[in-house]
């Protein structure tokens, strides 16, 4: 870590106006996915109509948590960064590896893997493009909601941004080839009439 990102992290005021530009496209994208959960639970038939509204669910708590997040670090980190106000935001920096921001968005995307659990269940018959999705979004999550037990074991109290990473790394190549492939899936009415 370089030595200005120290406790309590003031030395982030010097990236204040380039190290929060992703989070606008953040902000956006979360909700996003919860849309295409909303599509696939609104597409589904009778019979697996419970596995997706429960994705849906998890979609949604997943959507709102990480919007949640990532608006506080543009609305309050980055002015308080750019004034000087840096008394009491060291919980909530994005560099504190032991910090709000990380546990919130390391329960966004939990929720995230969640739900691509159960809309993986969803798929659980199907062929072709359909197996493609069941197994992306099956092995996804368990990848991903393995790996926090998994680390937390190894790591314990230090697993700072190991999780972080990793979850994140699974869920958006999860997002990008699901998207894609439901894209496909959608495109060519494959889908179950609902009742």
């Amino acid at each position: 870590m370089n030595a200005c990102m120290v406790y309590p992290f003031t030395g982030a005021a010097a990236y204040a106006r380039s190290d929060y530009r992703w989070m606008y496209p953040g902000i956006l994208l979360a909700p996003l996915y919860f849309i295409v959960a909303a599509c696939l639970h609104a597409s589904t038939g009778d019979g697996k109509r419970a596995l997706s509204r429960v994705a849906l669910g998890f979609a949604l708590i997943s959507a709102t948590v990480i919007s949640t997040d990532y608006f506080i670090q543009i609305e309050v980190m980055q002015p308080s960064l750019l004034r000087g106000e840096t008394d009491g935001i060291a919980l909530f920096s994005q560099y504190n590896p032991h910090g709000i921001f990380i546990a919130l968005e390391d329960l966004g995307y939990l929720a995230m893997s969640a739900a691509f659990l159960f809309e993986g269940a969803v798929f659980a018959t199907g062929r072709g493009i359909e197996r493609g999705l069941r197994w992306t979004l099956l092995i996804a999550s368990t990848l991903a909601l393995a790996a926090y037990p998994g680390l937390a074991l190894i790591y314990r109290t230090n697993l700072e941004y190991r999780f972080e990473v990793t979850v994140i790394t699974v869920n958006w190549t999860t997002l990008v080839v699901t998207g894609v492939l439901m894209s496909i899936w959608f495109h060519s009415g494959a889908q179950e009439e609902p009742a």
